[in-house]
């Protein structure tokens, strides 16, 4: 049941504006939840993840693994995270995409905007 007049239902429309989101909305769409101790601390569920960030992998081949951020590449909307590495046929390493729902936040890298936004994010307990 469509519950908000102005927002489409649409699967073809939701996916298109998905895909075709412009670079600011894409790093809100690429979220990570906060560890629990993070999230007790701070009372975020989650936040857009950013470089130096420190992850850890929660889901495919790769889970458990630890790791700073490197590369938020918003444009083919996957992490690349420091250690997290193949190795091609000849020889070379290459970094392997990891989409940020995939990863949870274990360490923040904390600066003033950071800082706002969290207190902004903040959720009031009752």
């Amino acid at each position: 049941m469509k519950t908000h007049s102005n927002v489409t239902s649409s699967r073809r429309k939701c996916r298109k504006a998905h895909f075709s989101a412009p670079s600011h909305i894409r790093r809100r769409i690429m979220s990570c939840h906060l560890s629990k101790d993070l999230k007790n601390q701070y009372h975020v569920r989650a936040i857009p993840v950013r470089k130096d960030d420190e992850v850890q992998v929660m889901r495919g081949n790769n889970k458990g693994k630890k790791g700073k951020v490197m590369h938020v590449y918003r444009k083919r909307w996957c992490l690349h995270i420091e250690k997290i590495t193949k190795d091609k046929a000849n020889g070379t390493q290459v970094q392997i995409p990891i989409h940020p729902s995939k990863c949870q936040i274990v360490s923040l890298k904390l600066d003033k905007d950071r800082k706002k936004i969290l207190e902004k994010k903040k959720v009031v307990e009752k």
